[in-house]
């Protein structure tokens, strides 16, 4: 009785959706969070009588064949990395990417990490750092004796020193752009790895062509829609309770057979 081991694997394969979609609802606060999307495929098939093959000796071709599939299988988890909403908190070192780009992170073991995540804070050294205290890179230093920060949309860090009427430039920040952003590795915390899937980082100034720009006193949102996320976690619901009435009922017909006198 095949239909066991399929409807095995469409549960399967439903518990790993409804995991990805719980993964979704729970970061929909998650600052920058990119939704993901389990994508399937259909397994081999078992060629009872091969499409194409001669049906009689007069060179007649069975035009369909006897192809019966084994189930589905997991061919990856799809990152949607569509712009989140824009939220102005008016924080000073709230910053927000306006298109494509990602922050610059280093990590304490000198690994660089990306992230869209941009609530950034300022360390006891006066380093523009992430919650986590990894340094923006380039690292941005903003002097003890400053009563105003401005960071423009090239990401030019200005700041107005205390008895000065004209603002001095302390850092530059840049973002880091790949061919193929869907291939970065997540390693949580909001940061990403580069990775052969993604390519090389591609670093340039905010506002070039291809790069986003820079919004101070802004974070990006989530991009989660929960609405739609119930919804897909509702039909999700249903193709499990389907794979799993399939084996019931596969059982039936296995005690049915068992008990033939």
């Amino acid at each position: 009785m095949k239909a066991l081991a399929t409807a095995a694997t469409g549960m399967l394969a439903q518990q790993l959706n409804v995991e990805v979609i719980s993964n979704n609802i729970a970061n929909m606060n998650t600052t920058a969070f990119k939704r993901q999307r389990a994508e399937f495929q259909d397994l081999l098939y078992q060629n009872i009588e091969r499409v194409g093959t001669n049906s009689s000796d007069a060179g007649t071709v069975l035009p369909s064949g006897i192809q019966v599939g084994v189930g589905v299988r997991t061919a990856g988890i799809y990152r949607i990395t569509d712009q989140g909403s824009l939220q102005n908190t008016g924080n000073v070192f709230d910053l927000a990417i306006n298109g494509r780009g990602y922050f610059r992170m280093l990590l304490p073991d000198g690994q660089e990490a990306y992230t869209r995540a941009g609530a950034f804070q300022i360390d006891q050294n006066g380093q523009l750092v992430n919650p986590d205290g990894f340094i923006i890179q380039p690292a941005v230093n903003i002097p003890n004796d400053a009563v105003g920060v401005t960071i423009n949309e090239q990401g030019q860090v200005q700041a107005t020193i205390d008895g000065q009427v004209q603002p001095q430039i302390v850092g530059q920040l840049d973002i880091a752009t790949f061919a193929n952003e869907v291939g970065l590795e997540a390693i949580g915390g909001n940061l990403f790895l580069e990775s052969q899937a993604s390519g090389p980082a591609v670093i340039s100034t905010p506002g070039q062509p291809g790069f986003g720009n820079i919004l101070q006193g802004f974070l990006e949102q989530s991009n989660v829609n929960a609405v739609q996320e119930i919804t897909s976690m509702i039909t999700a619901q249903r193709a499990y309770d389907l794979n799993s009435r399939v084996i019931s009922t596969a059982d039936e017909m296995l005690n049915s057979a068992n008990n033939l006198r």
